[in-house]
């Protein structure tokens, strides 16, 4: 029997193996006499709780793992782009602050800015213009960006995660044909649930094996993912079922297996609905609209969700901050922890609706016409 432990060990193992060459960084390191302007000018600007949120809940290209004496402490990241020379890649601790306050990184001859997690390539010089509180450049192209960064972190790792624990299922069920125990014991009730209670009532016993592994997968990978953003710290606190574009890239292959699965019933109730033939300039518009609404709820419903949960339990804690004293913090903490229990809950959820409404419109896409 397989140790319900090693796959955890083997993840560990992993992570540490992939970025134990990468060294924490000091990200106000370079260019100290530049440093003490920027440390004095944060001192006296006033604590933004919608920047702190928008920076949480956004992506990054790196991990910020703590403050120390002023300097922030971050585990940087690949960045990977495609400029005009064509790839470059670097580790995201190369990016400084230059004397005009940009945040830059000089490679091979070429130069580029970062502005709020936006790459840019300096064409000629250093040209910039500031606006406002922005730095925009004047003279700059976007490179195509496929850097590392925090959310594919995480994508990466829950991969990792479903991966080995499956595994152990796998060779565990090989060795052991009496009742599953350890972690295939926890997850054969999640599967048959997913099956029982999710692909059969929906898809119909004929045809849903075709689709439990999509489901399954989708099931986890959402649920992984979800608790993964609820980790406050390394090498958790990615936002990535928050990210709609990652959950449109989720609908939109439910939309694409609905779309090749649907049969002649589907398409010609589409086509031919069911309506006097003098409706038919409104009603096929309609049917073609809602079909395409189904993919669209389904990426709003998870990253609004989502992302709603991440907003209180923050913004709860910077009340904190706001009022400027340690006496609303008691407060503070049990509705965190109140919060973070519910979004437990929501994780699993949501993981639960989109695999849900996922088999629903495939299941309609799939039906037989019975009458």
């Amino acid at each position: 029997m397989i140790s319900a432990t090693k796959p955890i060990k083997i993840l560990f193992f992993t992570i540490i193996t992939l970025f134990s060459f990468v060294p924490f960084t000091n990200a106000q390191d370079h260019n100290s006499e530049n440093n003490e302007d920027i440390q004095t000018n944060h001192e006296e600007k006033e604590f933004n709780a919608s920047e702190l949120i928008n920076e949480h809940i956004g992506d990054s290209h790196d991990f910020h793992i703590a403050d120390w004496n002023g300097h922030a402490i971050s585990m940087p990241l690949p960045v990977i782009l495609w400029s005009k020379n064509g790839i470059v890649t670097f580790m995201s601790s190369k990016f400084h602050h230059d004397n005009n306050g940009e945040v830059v990184v000089e490679n091979n001859g070429e130069k580029f800015v970062r502005i709020h997690e936006q790459i840019y390539q300096i064409n000629e010089g250093e040209n910039a213009l500031i606006l406002g509180d922005e730095l925009v450049p004047t003279n700059a192209s976007r490179p195509l960006d496929f850097s590392i960064t925090k959310n594919v972190f995480s994508m990466l790792m829950s991969a990792i995660i479903i991966f080995l624990l499956f595994s152990a299922v796998a060779r565990s069920y090989k060795k052991n044909k009496n009742a599953p125990k350890g972690i295939a014991g926890f997850l054969e009730p999640l599967v048959t649930f997913v099956r029982d209670d999710i692909a059969l009532p929906n898809i119909g016993e004929k045809k849903y094996e075709r689709y439990m592994p999509y489901l399954l997968t989708v099931f986890f990978f959402v649920w992984i993912n979800n608790l993964i953003g609820l980790v406050p710290f390394f090498p958790g606190s990615s936002n990535l079922t928050g990210n709609i574009v990652f959950t449109g890239v989720l609908a939109f292959i439910t939309f694409i297996i609905t779309t090749f699965s649907g049969n002649k019933n589907y398409w010609s109730h589409i086509l031919m609905p069911p309506v006097p033939k003098a409706l038919y300039p409104i009603m096929i518009p309609v049917e073609i609209i809602g079909m395409l609404t189904k993919p669209f709820a389904l990426m709003i419903r998870l990253f609004a969700n989502i992302t709603a949960g991440h907003i209180i339990i923050l913004s709860l804690v910077s009340l904190i901050f706001i009022f400027k004293t340690v006496a609303i913090a008691p407060v503070s903490a049990v509705f965190v922890l109140f919060m973070s229990v519910l979004e437990l809950l929501v994780a699993a959820l949501q993981a639960y609706i989109f695999t849900l409404l996922s088999a629903l419109f495939i299941g309609q896409a799939v039906a037989e016409d019975h009458h």
